[in-house]
This record gives structure tokens, sequence and C-alpha cells, in this order.
């Protein structure tokens, strides 16, 4: 990583507010070059607090942009940090049209040449794109990162219709907490306690919401700029990681932004975790994404340079063959570039399930008292087999969204293959693949509600098994995510299974592993009844892979490099950290219980002389007497203290969710206190009709 120290602008940095057409004010940084003419501004839009949570990453992005003759302006959402307002849902209709007033508040300030653009990964990657849909006339591009165009199979919430318990949980739990977290008086003043009082009162978990939604319905499309491509006018740079969850949002906008002149839409994908690229966390290699973007927006806001013009359409990360591990610091492999998405470079390759070499299984029964078949049954013997998986498959699946810590990427799946139905494919010439796998299956189920899973691994020829992608279909979502049906027992359907997409090369002598299960906790909830399983027929079964051409492309990428840091210190303490994850076995009671921590970033001292410390512990149980047992808890402990002023807030609160055969049941908390009196303590229960998930 390269710290640049000198720029072709100097630059100064303010705070300020922003008024809105309703009288609220926006708490807002501006890093602007120092000149008198007029800059193009870029707008960074989150609820996740500039002054203290992403004052860090703040640091070494927006004053390299405004050394670089931008205004660089970063601004936290209605609500949260120190704006005014109320918090609402994310993504809300007051959210996005705050955010198209700022974007005109800031085209019409005299430092500004009044054009715009906007930025942002994650919440902020996907309120660019949503308010690039609402097409404000000064917002001429956008860089989004890690961002989803489908809130609802796309996001923190669903997958293939089913209820994401890993993160719909964690995600809802994490913003309770930081709902609850007061502005700062360094920088709101006086009316900081009266405001944070307001807010609390007003403060509603979001699970409720989230969970009161089950199928894709009108809730889910507002936002879900998948509904209308076309409404989006600004040029386009989608950028995501192979180990990121959304990433097939990048391949989805270069495919659907046809529309736009074809130097105005460009996708990008390394083998990132839900990070910038530029970061240097693992798994690399980081690349210099603050060039790439800055030559995107040299020629979409200044009218300058050559732009994306000379680029592929679509900038992909290959990796090779890698044995298993939960982190990486760099994976082998190579860019690619494709004119076009599809990619006139990609052929679907199909491989019948019957004709696969080998096949772990379980043999066929008409019901749950399947005994395990012994592996390596050979492909003559196609007849339907069981697929029955233990409760607690998945506990190997890894963090859902990889951020480079220690233990975010799923180690070998030998043990997860061995709770599944697996068939294997040698490979005989390298093969690549680039793009969304999809599964047909032919399957009976004996009950009206279930799911399937699909994991894609590449086996080495000592046995380890690498995951390269997975996929999930709730049984109910298989005729659409905006319905739910039942299936009818003991009939038989064909059901297509569509996996992330993936860029990866199967080396010559390794198996391609196709692994089937029927649970997957606790990505996804289980199903009332699941623990039957279902019966898979391979003579109607198969799996399409995306090849690719092998080629040799010349695509290279600068240095990373960044702005000086902002100088966050973080303390050395005698306290052990708890392990990343946990897996905890009761063998007497037959309960499996994951601990997830997070590391959020545990204590920090800033340079202002706020000290913030948070700590959090995500906990998953499931017993191994049926799916109604499955739990999520989260627990969360933040504390802001400022000595000199002094000042001392604390909060903590508690999220809880469980399951019956018709309702998932929630239970939040939250207490706060300033010094040792309690000024905020309420809690929530509430039964959610399961009407699919």
């Amino acid at each position: 990583m390269k710290i640049r120290t000198s720029f072709p602008y100097e630059t100064t940095h303010q705070d300020v507010r922003i008024p809105l057409s309703d009288g609220t004010r926006l708490y807002a940084r501006v890093w602007r070059p120092m000149t008198d003419e007029p800059v193009p501004a870029l707008l960074e839009y989150l609820p996740h607090r500039l002054t203290d949570r992403t004052a860090p990453r703040d640091w070494q992005r927006h004053p390299w942009y405004a050394g670089h003759g931008y205004a660089s302006v970063r601004v936290d959402v209605r609500g949260h940090g120190n704006s005014e307002g109320m918090p609402g849902d994310a993504y809300s209709p007051v959210e996005l049209s705050d955010g198209v007033e700022v974007i005109e508040w800031l085209a019409a300030q005299p430092w500004c040449s009044g054009r715009v653009g906007m930025f942002g990964i994650s919440w902020g990657g996907c309120n660019a794109l949503q308010i690039a849909a609402l097409a404000p006339e000064p917002l001429e591009a956008v860089v989004t990162v890690c961002s989803s165009d489908d809130r609802y199979d796309n996001d923190v919430h669903y997958s293939g219709g089913s209820v994401l318990a890993v993160d719909m949980h964690a995600r809802a739990a994490a913003m309770l907490a930081s709902e609850a977290l007061p502005p700062d008086p360094l920088y709101a003043g006086d009316a900081w306690r009266e405001t944070w009082l307001w807010r609390l009162e007003a403060v509603e978990p979001l699970v409720h919401t989230w969970l009161g939604h089950q199928t894709r319905d009108a809730y889910w499309r507002h936002g879900s700029v998948c509904e209308d491509y076309g409404s989006i006018r600004a040029a386009v740079l989608a950028v995501g990681g192979w180990h990121d969850p959304y990433r097939d949002t990048v391949l989805r906008l270069v495919e659907h932004l046809g529309h736009l002149p074809d130097d105005r839409v460009r996708g990008l994908i390394g083998p990132w975790p839900h990070q910038y690229p530029d970061r240097g966390l693992p798994p690399g290699p980081a690349i210099g994404f603050l060039q790439e973007t800055l030559r995107w927006w040299d020629r979409h806001l200044k009218g300058i340079g050559p732009g994306a013009s000379a680029e592929p359409k679509l900038r992909s990360w290959i990796s090779d063959s890698h044995p298993p591990a939960t982190v990486y610091e760099e994976l082998p492999g190579r860019w690619v570039g494709d004119p076009s998405w599809p990619s006139p470079n990609v052929g679907f390759v199909s491989y019948g399930l019957a004709d696969a070499g080998t096949r772990s299984r379980r043999a066929p029964s008409t019901g749950p008292e399947g005994t395990p078949g012994s592996p390596g049954t050979r492909a003559e013997d196609a007849a339907p087999v069981l697929v029955r998986s233990p409760l607690h498959t998945g506990l190997d699946a890894g963090r859902f969204r990889p951020s480079g810590d220690d233990a975010d990427l799923p180690p070998d799946q030998r043990e997860e293959d061995g709770k599944s139905v697996c068939f294997d494919f040698a490979v005989e010439q390298e093969t690549w693949i680039l793009g969304r796998p999809r599964v047909r299956l032919r399957l009976t189920s004996p009950t009206p509600r279930g799911q399937v899973v699909a994991r894609l691994c590449d086996v080495a020829p000592d046995g380890a098994s690498t995951l390269v992608t997975r996929g999930v279909l709730n049984f109910s979502a298989r005729r659409g995510r905006d319905k739910a049906v039942e299936w009818t027992p003991g009939t038989t359907e064909d059901v297509d299974v569509e996996l992330n997409g993936i860029g990866h090369a199967f080396e010559v002598g390794h198996r391609i592993r196709l692994a089937v299960s029927s649970a997957y906790w606790p990505w996804i909830w289980p199903q009332p009844g699941s623990e039957a399983g279902f019966v898979l027929d391979p003579a109607g079964s198969t799996l399409e892979l995306p090849v690719r051409e092998v080629t040799v492309d010349a695509i290279t990428f600068a240095e990373p490099e960044q702005s000086e840091p902002l100088g966050v210190v973080i303390p050395l303490t005698l306290d052990g950290q708890r392990p990343e994850r946990l897996v905890v076995r009761d063998v007497a009671q037959g309960e499996w219980r994951l601990e997830v921590n997070p590391r959020y970033g545990g204590t920090r001292d800033y340079p202002d002389g706020l000290e913030f410390t948070e700590d959090a512990v995500d906990t998953y149980t499931i017993n191994e007497s049926g799916p109604l047992s499955a739990r999520t808890r989260s627990d969360w402990s933040l504390r802001l203290h400022r000595p000199e002023l002094p000042w001392d807030v604390r909060i903590e609160t508690r999220s809880e969710i469980a399951c019956d055969a018709t309702s998932f049941s929630t239970s939040d908390e939250v207490v706060c206190r300033e010094g040792d009196e309690v000024v905020f303590h309420r809690t929530w229960e509430r039964r959610i009709p399961r009407n699919a998930g």
C-alpha cells in the first residue's frame, strides 16, 4: 500500500449541516481542493456515523479525491450520527428523497461545477444505485461497490426464498445497536441528549419488517433497481468481489444497462471480500482502486481522459484451484476481460448427474427411515437417492459477508460433503468457469415444505474439498419469489437452482463436485418437516457450468494507494479476544451451537479524544430433535467516552429469534446509560406468521 502525501491540489475540510426542505439538517464533512475554480462533487451517503465508525475509512479516500480536484463529501443519513431527524427503515423513500436533495444542494454550491458523482460500498453502494434510478439531473456518474440491485433475493434478508438466518438476524441486531447510539456532543452541541432521547422513542427493530415480508412483494420491489434498469441515466461502474454475497449485481448491471452509451457502464469483479478493493484485506490481490475510479470521474464529470472506452465491459478475476482455507492473503489466478455480458467467450456445458463418476449417497427410501449408503457408488447405479442431511449441515459454510478476517471463508468441505449427496466429474482438461452455474433437479418431497442447497466444490487428488460457489431454493419459491406455493407431498417436480456467480479454473486431475443437501444452518432457516429430506432422481437432473474460453488477457492495475490515515489507535488490552467462529457440540443433548465474533472494531482511540468500544457475539443454535429447535441470539455492548467533557454513554442490546411451525418469535431489548443512570430501557416481543420463510 502506497500512502500518498502530496497531490496536485492542496486540500481543506470542514463540517457543515445540509438543510433539507422540511427543515431537517444532515451532518456532512466536506473535503475540497484549494482552488478558485468550481469542481465536481462526489457524495458518499451512509447511516454509519462519519465522526467515528467510518472515519478511518473515510480518511483513506475522501482527502485523496480532494487532492485530485474533487469536492468529496460524506453525509450521515437522517436520524443517524450527528444528523437531525428520526431513524427509519433501510432505503426508505425518505432516505432516498433526502439523498436527491443533498445532490441538488451540492450542485448549487459556488465551489461546485454543478456535476455530481456518487459512490459507496454496501449500504452506500445500494443507495447510490437507488438514487441513480430516481435520476436527479446533477447526478452524472456512480461507483457502486458490493451492492445489491435486488433487495429481496440478493441482500441480507432472503436467498432463494429462504430466510437468511445468519445475516438477517445479525444485520437487524447490529442496526438496532447502531440506531441506539447518541449524537456526539463535540459535534452536535448541547442538544445531543434531547435529540438522543427523542430518537430512542422512535427506534423499532428492523427484523419486524423484514420477517413480515417473506415473499418478493411491493416492500422489496421498492429500491430494487432490477425492477426498472432503464430508469438509470448516470454512468455506472459496478464493482464486487467473488467472496462478497452481492457480486451477482455486477453481472446483472453490465447485462441490463445496455440502454446507456457504451462507455457508461463497466463491471469489475475481483477475488475480494465485502471491502473496498484497495484496502488490502484478504483475499487479494488488492488493486489501485482509487486510480480506477479517478479515471471514471475524470471522464464522466470533467470530460477528460479516455475513460473506459478502451476497456472490456467486464473485467473478472479467475482463481486457480487452491487448497481449502479460512483465509488467503492472495489467491492464485489472473484477470480476464469480456466485451459484454453475457459474454461470447462463455457457453454452458451440461453434466448429467446420472453420468457422474462417483456418488456419495444415501440409499433410496420412501420415508425418513433411509440409512446411509457407502460412498463411491458407480454412475450406472442411477436410482433415485434420498437426501436427508443432518440439521447442523452448514456450520462450515463460513461467514455470509466475509470482511477480511481470519475465519471468514469456508474450511475443507469434506465434512459438509459427507452430510450431502455428492456427484463428481473428472477434470480431464483445464476448465474455466465464469458466471452463474445452474442446477436442474428432479425431486420428490414427502412434505409440503423444504429446501434444497447445491454446493459446487473443487476436489483435489488428496480429497481436499474447496467450496467454489453455492445456491439455495426454498420449495415454496420454486414458481417465483413473489409467491409461496406448497409442495404436494409425494409428487415429483423439476426445480431450478441458480448458484452465485464465480470465476474459477478447475485443474486437470481434480474433480468437479456437486453436493446437494436438505439443510444449511445457519445460513437458511430450516422449514417445518424438512428433517424428512427429499428424493433426488439423477436421471432427470443436470449441472450446467458457464465454461469460459481459456485466454491470455493483458489486464493490469496500478498499485493500491490512499491518503494519510486518520491516526486511530487500537490500545493493547489484557483481555483475550474470543474466537471468531467457535462450534460447540453438546453430545448428550444433541445440540450444536455456533458462536460468531463479528469483529466490528473493538476499542479505538480517536485523535479528537473519543474512546469508542464495541463488542458483539452472534449465537446460532440447533438441536438434532428437529428444525423447530433453531434459534438465534445477538448481544451488543457499546461505549462512547470523552474524558475531557466528561461524557460517558453505554448501550447494551439483545436480539433473539425462535420459531414454531406457524410463526417466528422475536425478542429485542435496548438499555442505554449515561454514566450510571439508565436513561432508556425498552423490550419488544413479536410473533410473525410464517407464511413462506
